[in-house]
């Protein structure tokens, strides 16, 4: 059985989630769902939430609680995602346990020790990105990522990744695509980078501007680990690397393959830092990078310094999980950004989930009620364009494919009205409808797992009615 891993990035917990998290959660939910449910793969899926942040630090000052109980609070609402996003991840990995500590430290001391020193360093620190910037990075004086934010001049001394002894091996190994990144236009964001010429990199800060929060760095109690430095070692110890590490020598092999799934604002150090790391401690590297864009309001990013979040969990509550999963796979295109308004949710709604599926599901399972259709299970097989969609990471596409099958069976419904139809025809008529919505239905499972299984369900065996699966809004 072929093994496939796949991870989410792990986001800050200073606050609650917002729904550009959920995007990606739902995005990597899918893929799981496909390589699990679909292709029978051994799937291993984590998720986790990155605490050792200075910004974790602040937001815990900010709100006058110790920084523990801050991320404590704030990763449960991460890990409530699960059942509210109905995502099927295996693991939701915290950085700030000990299980953690142990694996990061254990990272730290394999590292090739010429790739490490430690030197007086000054530079320009976004806390919102937790990365030092030069003056030619900025916008007029401001964070490229954090508008609002002005980084702020820092000198200490640090240690240092020398990421400059990778520069060939990076350079080769995203042009052969021995790493691929999806899209083409992030991988050649990625190699434009690379080109320009790598510089190396801070891994840690002084224990005193962290104010004691971080995994320590090993024998140098002065110093605790660079943020990203222990986040980016998630994706090894939510498969128990530096514990008990029967997972991580199951699905972090040569054999395996390795996907990570990320916003673009972070392809640097997944594609390119990262990639370094595992080369120092000669570890197997990830097979792909998978980059979604942005969820943006009016235009602008979704960001919690920003103020303008939205709640993933008040949206479900009043639409349904499958309705906030489908609003993000189909209308957010899953290689670019896309700009969320509620308006727009309810009209995508009504037209496509109450109108469209929900519409067809209904009429189909009571014109069979009314003729005592029995319904037969067949083999069902994914759509040969479904297939491409998904391994392309076409989601709103693959989405577009499922509504025009809906579409051609509500035309062949209005065509035929099978409700003027002697009984004996319209008994194979519907036996017809039936089986496109099982086709639609099992096309649907890694989108809208929920809907799909009841779909399923309610078509299998004696078809009755039942209460509507989206009530219009």
């Amino acid at each position: 059985m072929n093994k496939f891993y796949i991870t989410t990035a792990i986001p800050y917990v200073n606050a609650a989630p917002h729904i550009g998290f959920a995007l990606e959660s739902i995005q990597a939910d899918v893929i799981a769902r496909y390589h699990r449910d679909i292709l029978k793969e051994d799937t291993y899926f984590s998720s986790g939430s990155d605490e050792n942040s200075l910004k974790n630090v602040q937001a815990a000052e900010a709100e006058g609680v110790p920084v523990q109980e801050l991320v404590d609070k704030y990763a449960k609402r991460f890990e409530e995602l699960k059942n509210t996003l109905n995502l099927s991840y295996d693991v939701f990995n915290r950085t700030a346990t000990p299980a953690h500590f142990k694996g990061a430290q254990k990272f730290w001391s394999e590292c090739n020790p010429d790739d490490i020193y430690k030197k007086e360093y000054s530079g320009l620190y976004c806390v919102g990105c937790e990365e030092f910037y030069t003056e030619e990075d900025l916008i007029d004086g401001h964070c490229p990522e954090h508008p609002n934010i002005t980084p702020e001049k820092v000198s200490e001394e640090n240690y240092f990744f020398k990421l400059t002894n990778y520069q060939k091996q990076l350079e080769e190994l995203i042009e052969t695509n021995k790493l691929r990144i999806i899209p083409g236009t992030r991988k050649n964001e990625v190699l434009s980078f690379v080109k320009g010429g790598l510089k190396d990199f801070s891994i840690s800060r002084s224990k005193e501007r962290a104010k004691g929060w971080g995994v320590p760095v090993p024998e140098d109690k002065s110093q605790v680990m660079y943020v990203w430095f222990d986040a980016l070692v998630t994706y090894l110890t939510a498969l128990g690397y530096g514990a008990g590490e029967e997972l991580f020598n199951k699905y972090w092999t040569k054999d395996s393959q390795k996907v990570h799934v990320i916003g673009k604002g972070i392809i640097r150090f997944h594609a390119v830092y990262w990639i370094a790391m595992l080369l120092s401690v000669n570890l197997p590297l990830p097979n792909l990078e998978f980059v979604h864009g942005y969820v943006t309001v009016n235009g602008q990013k979704i960001s919690k310094s920003l103020g303008n979040t939205v709640d993933p969990f008040e949206l479900v509550e009043k639409y349904g999980t499958d309705g906030l999963r489908y609003y993000l796979l189909r209308e957010i295109p899953s290689l670019g950004d896309g700009d969320f308004s509620e308006e727009k949710f309810k009209e995508l709604y009504n037209a496509d989930l109450a109108n469209g599926l929900g519409n067809l599901v209904s009429r189909v399972a009571k014109l069979c009620e009314n003729h005592s259709v029995i319904a037969s299970e067949a083999k069902q097989s994914l759509d040969p364009k479904m297939t491409k969609y998904l391994e392309e990471f076409k989601f709103n596409e693959a989405l577009t494919h499922i509504w025009g099958e809906i579409a051609e069976a509500d035309k062949k419904i209005n065509q035929e009205k099978p409700w003027k139809l002697s009984s004996e025809k319209a008994k194979d008529a519907l036996e017809d409808y039936v089986k496109r919505i099982q086709h639609v239905a099992y096309n649907l499972q890694p989108f809208m797992p929920e809907t799909a299984e009841k779909i399923l369900k309610q078509f299998s065996g004696e078809i009755k009615s039942s209460a509507p699966l989206f009530p219009r809004i």
